[in-house]
């Protein structure tokens, strides 16, 4: 009688549980913050990789930030998948600098909020974003970055007794390799630390301008 009472529990909560598209546009930068009254325009494909035979999602991750001081900037960001859009705001704070430019520690932190329009039946989902960020240069031109990216997410309009609330945990190691003075190569791999949190790949190419 037990084991028919835990088993029935185990298909309502199956049955209330709410599909909710994969999308992570992913971390995408360094520890160091811009240069003030500097402009950064990113642009990076990504896969995220399915889970228990669903689907892989391909998207398109787009960042648009400014420098505001020598500790401090925002992005906005973007992503479109296939099963919903991602529009998100980002605050980054440079707390631990190195003490030569290009060597060195340098360690921030970020945070942000961020909304996800779910399609083909997926539901909209509203989330709080915490990033820890560590980044050195190992060459001139190289920065390996590291990163703990967390999001704590409510599912909007969920039906009563559903769980409309979830976190995602990754750990992103990834890299920077300055192209040329205004242009920088980004990539990483996300990999999801639970059962709410997808792999992903992506690299892109980072602008920035006066």
């Amino acid at each position: 009688m037990r084991f028919c009472s835990i088993l029935l529990i185990m298909s309502a909560g199956l049955c209330l549980a709410l599909p909710v598209a994969a999308q992570n546009i992913g971390v995408m930068q360094s520890a160091e913050t811009m240069d003030p009254g500097v402009y950064k325009l990113m642009v990076a494909p990504i896969i995220a990789f399915g889970k228990e035979g669903s689907d892989d999602q391909f998207g398109v991750a787009v960042r648009g930030g400014y420098g505001f001081t020598e500790r401090f900037d925002a992005e906005a960001k973007l992503g479109f998948f296939e099963n919903g859009t991602l529009l998100g705001l980002d605050g980054e704070y440079w707390i631990v600098q190195s003490k030569e430019r290009d060597a060195g520690l340098d360690v921030s932190l970020v945070g942000g909020l961020h909304w996800v329009f779910g399609k083909s039946g997926n539901s909209d989902t509203f989330g709080i974003d915490v990033t820890p960020l560590f980044s050195g240069k190992v060459t001139r031109n190289l920065e390996l970055v590291g990163a703990l990216d967390a999001s704590f997410e409510s599912v909007k309009d969920a039906p009563e007794g559903a769980d409309d609330t979830f976190t995602r945990v990754h750990l992103v190691p990834g890299f920077e390799y300055r192209l040329s003075d205004v242009t920088d190569l980004v990539g990483e791999i996300g990999i999801g630390l639970n059962d709410n949190s997808f792999t992903y790949v992506g690299l892109g190419l980072a602008f920035y301008f006066r």
